[in-house]
């Protein structure tokens, strides 16, 4: 098994990563379990995020590393929430929440025709902090912009975000098949078939 540290002390995101990448040899290590902080996340994009972030945990550890960094972007209001949809809004008593960040979502898109959305994770996986050649995938998942929630599973933006192809919300499917479709599942995906070959073109060098 190959050790990667993992950008983030979610403890969800490392069930789920370490569910898909075990098949291409990889033991995920929450960077949390070794000490590292969280990483800085100045930018307006999701990858350059995702790279500072797998850069940071890689430099902190001596560790290959991945990062994810994701969000709901809406074309009517020029990509936003983007990289701020965790930090969109602000409860009254000043800290994050989803109903802050969804209260927002919904006044903002108030008398807006055009109600597309997209879920888009990127996915970064450096060997080294200076890796001059990452591997990134991306993973996007589109729907529309309801102005009522519909659901009570998933979390976010999830009991506004609804699927045409499927009639129903992201907060009204079933964790196992959102956990199939979604954005992130589709990221992964990509990033298993991308460490596979790579890792295979490596024994074959070997």
């Amino acid at each position: 098994m190959i050790k990667v540290v993992l950008a983030s002390g979610n403890a969800g995101k490392l069930r789920e990563f370490s569910a898909i990448l075990s098949a291409a040899g990889i033991e995920m290590v929450p960077q949390s379990a070794l000490g590292v902080s969280e990483a800085d996340e100045p930018f307006h994009t999701f990858v350059e995020n995702a790279l500072a972030k797998a850069r940071h945990a890689s430099r902190a550890t001596g560790l290959p590393a991945l990062a994810d960094d994701s969000g709901l972007c809406v074309p009517a209001l020029a990509g936003a929430p983007g990289v701020q949809s965790a930090r969109y809004a602000q409860a009254p008593d000043g800290t994050r929440s989803d109903a802050a960040n969804n209260a927002r979502l919904v006044a903002e898109m108030t008398d807006r025709t055009d109600r597309r959305g997209s879920y888009v994770a990127v996915l970064v996986y450096v060997r080294s902090a200076d890796d001059p050649r990452p591997i990134v995938v991306e993973g996007s998942w589109d729907g529309e912009v309801l102005d009522a929630p519909r659901g009570t599973n998933g979390f976010g933006y999830d009991p506004y975000f609804y699927l045409p192809d499927q009639s129903m919300t992201a907060a009204e499917l079933p964790m196992e098949q959102k956990n199939r479709i979604s954005h992130r599942a589709r990221a992964l995906r990509g990033l298993l078939q991308a460490l596979r070959s790579e890792f295979g073109q490596d024994r074959g060098q070997a």
